[in-house]
């Protein structure tokens, strides 16, 4: 067996062994039910949980017969200091499962159920795993989508949230700006390129750069705009899905929203800043 195939392997056991805990954990499944995620859902994302413990995964891993060294290159687990024993790197968060389109488990995403920090937790890159190759959710569009649109979104909740109301056209790229492998995906997976981002400082800078790699690869992007303070996941659940398409239906293209966040930027009443605007607008146009 290859070392690949091996590194697949201790994925798919990890994967299997956080979703067995879910369902026995009360804090975790209480995480999914707030947001609405069905059972359905858990199974065909594969959500699962990570214990509160130092070394639960490494020894189920090893009664398995992996090799603790292999493990470790995968990031699941850590050498402790004094490089007596490892631990787990993954404790007390819900876990999502990174899914190539080949079902093959290549990476995990771990939320916390707590304060710590960070907040959110990725697999690193490995002989399996390389983020900026991949979408998280592109394994169910491959299955689902007519291919006609894609949805670009921040996070693994917000996939699951769209999929879970129907919308089961969205992605995430994995905690790194948008990169030109993940455009082709996106141009390859969807005729119409929607992004939908936070409306925060962090997602317009996120947004216009997207824009730009999409623009690179002769492709002209949507923006689905939400309220202040609200990411897709949010706006669903308190609007509902039909709200979410309207939004859709009116989703202005990447020029628009370009020249409307220039336009931000400048007090068109101050004339030196209105010539500025101008001549920032015309450039892009």
């Amino acid at each position: 067996v290859s070392q690949k195939e091996r590194a697949y392997n201790i994925n798919r056991d990890t994967a299997r062994y956080f979703f067995s805990n879910l369902s026995k954990d009360k804090n975790a499944l209480e995480y999914f039910r707030k947001r609405q995620i069905s059972s359905k859902i858990i199974r065909q994302f594969g959500l699962g949980y990570a214990l509160d413990s130092w070394d639960k995964l490494y020894n189920h891993l090893m009664e398995k017969g992996h090799k603790a060294e292999e493990i470790e290159s995968l990031g699941l687990i850590g050498l402790r200091n004094g490089n007596n024993g490892y631990y787990d790197k993954f404790r007390n968060r819900v876990i999502f499962p990174i899914i190539d389109t080949r079902s093959r488990v290549i990476g995990f995403g771990g939320r916390v159920l707590d304060h710590q920090m960070p907040k959110y937790l990725n697999s690193k890159e490995s002989i399996v795993f390389n983020k900026g190759y991949h979408l998280y959710g592109l394994n169910l569009v491959n299955k689902h989508s007519d291919r006609e649109k894609i949805i670009l979104v921040e996070g693994y909740m917000d996939v699951i949230a769209l999929f879970s109301k129907g919308i089961t056209y969205s992605v995430a790229s994995l905690g790194t700006a948008l990169t030109e492998h993940q455009g082709k995906l996106l141009k390859r997976y969807g005729k119409e390129i929607y992004i939908c981002f936070d409306s925060d400082s962090a997602g317009v800078k996120a947004s216009l750069k997207a824009i730009e790699i999409l623009l690179k690869l002769e492709c002209k992007p949507r923006m689905i705009l939400l309220p202040k303070g609200l990411d897709p996941d949010d706006y669903i659940g308190k609007y509902g899905v039909l709200e979410f398409e309207k939004l859709m239906s009116k989703a202005p293209n990447h020029m628009d929203y370009t020249i409307s966040v220039m336009r931000g930027k400048h007090d068109l009443n101050n004339i030196d800043d209105n010539i500025k605007f101008t001549v920032e607008a015309a450039k892009l146009i």
